[in-house]
């Protein structure tokens, strides 16, 4: 890795102009493409103190060696070099919209002479008019079925074409009325070439004008006692009507315009789009894309804008126009100007603030949350990638065998109060919440990280000797086993203790830390790594690897190393780490909130004249938390068996004088309202 003050430019270098600039790494090759309006200003913000630029910039700009750029005149050029660049180089840090599916279309060959209906995939073709996209192919078949009745267009290749000219007879769609066949000269050229035209303006949108001709002509038949064509006509009505039905009305007023929405957390980022034109949704598409930098809706707005809409050979590439956007990017004169000029007529891009384009790109919103909820899903649970990420870690960090069993641990506390730690398991990459535990902190006072991660790890892994000890595992005491165990949390593991654990002779029960992990993974940094491994160091364990997760770069360092092991951002083997972690950090939160507000009730109910202890636990268990407990009523509190009036005026005055509780802070900075039912989480540090 590269230090980025090796390669800054010199000061006063750069000039202030709009511009376009490349960071390369140490073989040449392109590893980032950016714009900027003033390009001193936003290229020396990526020479400041790594500590402050997003993890995917840190790991850019170390993975650089130069950088250099390009001064345009306009900011519209800087916009259109961008793209161009992206798409030259294929930067791996840039964001490309791109997925693993080829979306099939509804496509018209304009430019043949017997133009043709056919579904298509992959790259634009010049001269074809495209309709969608569709999630199915089949649905595209469908929909041109129930069209061919009304629309009797050329649907077959040109092999079938040629071949039924030469033999004089059509194919079965031209005997059954589902094509005007050209081939054999049923219609000549101009005839066929008009069907097609009423086709693609039906498809555009342009639906009711053909109802009311087909229905004007059917009324004209039937005054003219043409009764076998009027019913023909009835019921081409009723193919283009179960046709339209198939895509819903959303936008009465018959607009065209891309609805685009997203969903995103600190890393990764969803869209959404769906293509409405003449009012009806005629298409859907979705990607999943990496944040490169620490960047906002209207940052992905103008991201998503400019490669979509500048990629010419993409079928999905037409500027409609008006486009729905949750926010406006920052330069949105800029970006309206070029989308201006790829279309070649006005664009409206804007935010829809009520009405049914607001109902709309809500719709679209929840789209994008459920789909980036569908990917991480799908990455925790896929068989390959788990196998692919255990793989990884062993590779990546030198272990003997792949973590089968990897075990996680994080600290909560309110500055240096209520302190406790969680154990989380995944097994095969999976998480085994049956054998999660949770830690009170007891011999550490304060709010010292490093020391509880001492006593956590030490407290485990006791107990694991101690257990091997009583199966006759273990002939002789290791270090430090065989004293007395101070501080262990007896309600320490809830719930269903896991099939398949060892079980205690004497009791019955699975053992709590029969099985030891491959790996145990820390919360945190050098210190955090280092206070675990003098744990195990002190206990004798050393069939145990050690690394920690250090959320602020996500780095993660080894036991006594001087620098950290960097993952690729794409590895499943980082992406593993951080569900783990993740969790960890979850569960802890969750236990540390339940000892705050256990804490904070007992606190507030005691001295309360008639609640002694026995009534105060049938309170709580009444009500659930304070809050709930905070609003009820004298009558409420007096429900409950053993309460009286009296005692129930003593509850609800003591509690009507008292503050809400005030907020948790995790060990990593998450932030946690004690009065809330549910966690509520903010921007989170690591050690």
């Amino acid at each position: 890795m590269a230090d980025p003050a090796t390669y800054r430019p010199a000061p006063g270098s750069i000039p202030d102009s709009p511009g376009v600039y490349k960071f390369r790494d140490p073989h040449g090759r392109v590893v980032y493409v950016g714009k900027a309006k003033n390009l001193r200003s936003r290229l020396s913000s990526y020479f400041q103190d790594l500590a402050n630029l997003h993890p995917r910039t840190q790991q850019m700009v170390l993975t650089a060696s130069a950088v250099e750029w390009t001064v345009v005149s306009t900011e519209v050029e800087a916009l259109q070099l961008e793209y161009n660049w992206i798409k030259e180089f294929d930067p791996r840090f840039n964001v490309r919209y791109r997925d693993d599916k080829s979306y099939p279309w509804l496509a018209v060959t304009l430019d043949e002479t017997y133009p043709r209906a056919q579904v298509m995939r992959g790259v634009k073709r010049k001269g074809v008019k495209y309709f969608g996209p569709y999630a199915h192919a089949w649905a595209i078949r469908e929909t041109l079925d129930a069209l061919l009745r009304v629309f009797p267009m050329r649907t077959c290749s040109a092999g079938v074409f040629k071949r039924a000219g030469q033999v004089g007879r059509p194919c079965l769609l031209g005997y059954i009325g589902k094509c005007s066949a050209p081939c054999v000269g049923r219609v000549d050229e101009a005839a066929h070439r008009a069907i097609v035209d009423d086709f693609v303006d039906f498809m555009s949108g342009q639906t009711q004008r053909f109802i009311r001709r087909l229905e004007k002509e059917m009324r004209a038949a039937s005054d003219g006692q043409e009764y076998e064509r009027a019913a023909r006509l009835r019921d081409d009505i009723g193919a283009l009507t179960r046709a339209m039905e198939k895509q819903a009305v959303v936008l009465g007023d018959g607009t065209d315009a891309d609805v685009v929405a997203f969903a995103q957390d600190e890393l990764e980022a969803a869209v959404q789009v769906f293509y409405v034109r003449g009012g009806r949704v005629r298409g859907q598409r979705g990607w999943v894309v990496d944040k490169v930098e620490e960047v906002g809706t209207p940052g992905l707005v103008e991201q998503f804008l400019t490669q979509t809409y500048l990629d010419g050979t993409s079928a999905d590439s037409e500027v409609p126009r008006e486009v729905l956007v949750p926010e406006l990017p920052d330069d949105v004169d800029v970006v309206t100007e070029l989308l201006e000029l790829v279309r070649g007529a006005k664009v409206s891009l804007r935010v829809p603030q009520r009405g049914d384009k607001r109902a709309l790109l809500d719709t679209v919103e929840r789209n994008a949350r459920e789909a980036l909820v569908r990917h991480k899903l799908k990455r925790a649970t896929d068989l390959t990638s788990r196998a692919r990420a255990l793989q990884e870690l062993q590779d990546a960090l030198g272990l003997p065998t792949a973590p089968l069993r990897i075990e996680c641990y994080d600290v909560s506390n309110l500055q240096g109060t209520e302190v406790v730690a969680a154990m989380v398991v995944a097994e095969d990459g999976l998480p085994r919440k049956s054998e999660y535990r949770r830690f009170a902190i007891k011999a550490v006072d304060g709010q010292d990280d490093v020391a509880s991660i001492h006593e956590v790890i030490t407290r485990r892994f006791r107990r694991y000797l101690e257990e091997r000890i009583e199966t006759g595992d273990l002939a002789a005491d290791p270090p430090g086993v065989g004293e007395e165990v101070e501080g262990v949390d007896r309600d320490e593991a809830r719930g269903d203790h896991g099939a398949g654990l060892p079980i205690d002779p004497t009791t019955g029960r699975p053992r709590k830390f029969a099985y030891p992990p491959q790996l145990v993974v820390v919360d945190g940094g050098p210190p955090q790594v280092a206070a675990a491994a003098r744990a195990m160091r002190e206990l004798g364990v050393e069939d145990v690897s050690l690394c920690g997760l250090a959320k602020r770069l996500e780095e993660v360092w080894l036991p006594d190393a001087d620098e950290p092991v960097i993952l690729p951002r794409t590895s499943e083997a980082l992406y593993l780490l951080q569900r783990i972690r993740d969790e960890a950090h979850r569960f802890a939160i969750t236990y540390h909130r339940q000892k705050r507000s256990a804490s904070m009730t007992a606190s507030l109910l005691d001295g309360v004249p008639g609640l002694g202890e026995t009534r105060r636990k049938a309170v709580l268990a009444r009500f659930g938390s304070v809050k709930r407990l905070r609003t009820a009523t004298v009558e409420e509190i007096a429900e409950v068996p053993g309460i009286g009036r009296r005692t129930a005026e003593a509850v609800h005055a003591a509690l009507a004088g008292s503050a809400p509780a005030p907020a948790v802070v995790g060990a990593t900075g998450e932030i946690v309202d004690t009065s809330r039912d549910t966690p509520t989480r903010a921007v989170a540090g690591s050690g």
